[in-house]
């Protein structure tokens, strides 16, 4: 079993992964660890600045994941790890699509330290439109 888990740092999308790792170790399955950084809320910066925060968005995204990989006991399954850009409820569909999973565990809420990306709306959008069952886990958001 293919199994999608999008994070964000959040205390949700921890529990994704945990509760992704549950179910994988009884499928023999593989999980691969997305984050989304969205550009599109930098639309007012220009130049120099809106370079060094792609840049540092980029960086913050790439060290989440290695943290998270770093400080889970995956228990040899097979992980892996990408970060994407865009608009997460969209990005997380097409990784779905494109490579086929047969399901996506993510937190119902979330946070980022530069910008939230998994909103109750963003999790209602993979709910409504995935090609895969969705497993929610609800877990109270960081603030």
């Amino acid at each position: 079993m293919k199994i999608l888990v999008p994070v964000d740092g959040s205390l949700a999308s921890k529990n994704a992964v945990a509760e992704a790792i549950k179910i994988a170790k009884k499928d023999n399955g593989s999980i691969k660890l997305i984050t989304v950084v969205d550009f599109h809320a930098l639309a007012a910066a220009t130049g120099e600045v809106y370079v060094a925060i792609v840049k540092q968005m980029g960086e913050d995204a790439d060290i989440l994941l290695n943290s998270i990989i770093n400080e889970t006991d995956f228990g040899g399954l097979y992980v892996e790890r990408e970060v994407l850009t865009g608009r997460a409820y969209e990005e997380i569909l097409r990784a779905a699509e494109d490579e086929k999973f047969d399901m996506i565990v993510m937190g119902n809420r979330g946070f980022s330290r530069i910008k939230r990306f998994f909103v109750g709306s963003v999790t209602q959008r993979v709910i409504s439109e995935a090609t895969c069952p969705v497993l929610v886990v609800h877990t109270e958001a960081e603030e």
